[in-house]
């Protein structure tokens, strides 16, 4: 069955450009990291990436150790985009990666240029596809020569199997490196992914001035620091969070939630109900604020966590007073 979406889907959603490329990506994108496992609904996740779509979230993030079990979300996202997405390619932005082990023995982990063009053969399979749009590599590798992971990333937009290219945690001097590797080579950096929120704040300290030096687009994950920077845990740890049920599949452990932390919660929220924001909508306005930001990835376990993250967008101002106020909470 073939999925029509509504035709006013983009009149409510801002795009911005990433970097200095022609690549227009939505404030909001849709990470597919949780909850599209074998362990979780297919209905479910088919109900996000349609209500998403909807919306005008036109980008779908994934990995190729996504799941769990690693892979499966690559393939539930497969199944959903054969019957719902199929006649809808040319409106998507897909990105997958490739740096985490994969598989056992010496080719299937870091930065090779065997493992990058190996994994993603692999990844095009899961998901039923002949390219994505944008190909990442994951993590820094400290072994392999960044000649040989960029000249890789540079082999596969060649080859067709990817019309973009980026990096994924990778330091300001690492990404600084990588980007002129890959300019030399004809085929740009045109997106970051790294790690940022109101809790972790390392990009701030030379990365994001990095990219804009190189005209590099920024795409954080973990923006609401893997479900703290919400209402969730105002009043401590919930019996149905993955904390508490220790779930696993990188979600957050109970010890990272410290009686400091639920004390800045409770203060940030105050703020965020000043502005008439909840507190997740704050966090995503505070990362938006910055216009070196060109989207920021969501991860939703319910349809109604999209619609009430997508109202961040209605206010992503913030006064001199707040940003001292929040700052001050932060330290």
């Amino acid at each position: 069955m073939n999925y029509f979406a509504s035709s006013k889907r983009y009149q409510d959603m801002t795009y911005r450009r990433c970097g200095k490329s022609g690549l227009l990506l939505p404030a909001l994108s849709l990470g597919l990291w949780h909850n599209f496992g074998q362990i979780d609904s297919l209905d479910n996740a088919r109900n996000i990436l349609r209500l998403a779509f909807d919306n005008g979230i036109t980008h779908f993030d994934l990995a190729n150790n996504y799941g769990p079990p690693a892979g499966s979300a690559e393939e539930t996202f497969g199944t959903i985009f054969k019957s719902d997405f199929k006649n809808y390619r040319d409106e998507l932005i897909i990105s997958t990666k490739a740096g985490w082990k994969m598989w056992d023995g010496p080719y299937g982990d870091w930065g090779s240029k065997k493992y990058l063009v190996a994994s993603l053969d692999q990844s095009l399979q899961r998901m039923g596809l002949d390219y994505v749009d944008i190909y990442y590599h994951h993590r820094p590798d400290p072994n392999t020569p960044l000649e040989e992971t960029m000249s890789a990333l540079d082999l596969i937009v060649r080859q067709g199997k990817a019309l973009y290219v980026g990096i994924s945690s990778y330091s300001p001097s690492e990404t600084s490196h990588a980007a002129d590797l890959l300019k030399q080579l004809g085929t740009p950096c045109v997106i970051h992914q790294p790690k940022y929120s109101m809790f972790d704040r390392w990009i701030e300290g030379g990365l994001l001035d990095v990219l804009e030096q190189k005209g590099i687009g920024c795409i954080p994950f973990s923006p609401l620091a893997q479900g703290l920077l919400s209402n969730k845990y105002l009043n401590g740890i919930p019996k149905n969070s993955r904390a508490a049920s220790h779930r696993g599949n990188g979600a957050l452990e109970e010890d990272q939630i410290s009686e400091e932390k639920i004390q800045k919660v409770k203060r940030l929220n105050e703020i965020a109900m000043k502005r008439g924001q909840n507190l997740a909508q704050m966090a995503l306005a505070w990362i938006l604020k910055d216009q070196r930001i060109t989207s920021v990835l969501l991860g939703v376990s319910r349809p109604e966590q999209l619609t009430d993250s997508l109202k961040s967008l209605a206010n992503i101002s913030f006064t001199k007073d707040e940003l001292e106020s929040i700052n001050t909470i932060l330290k």
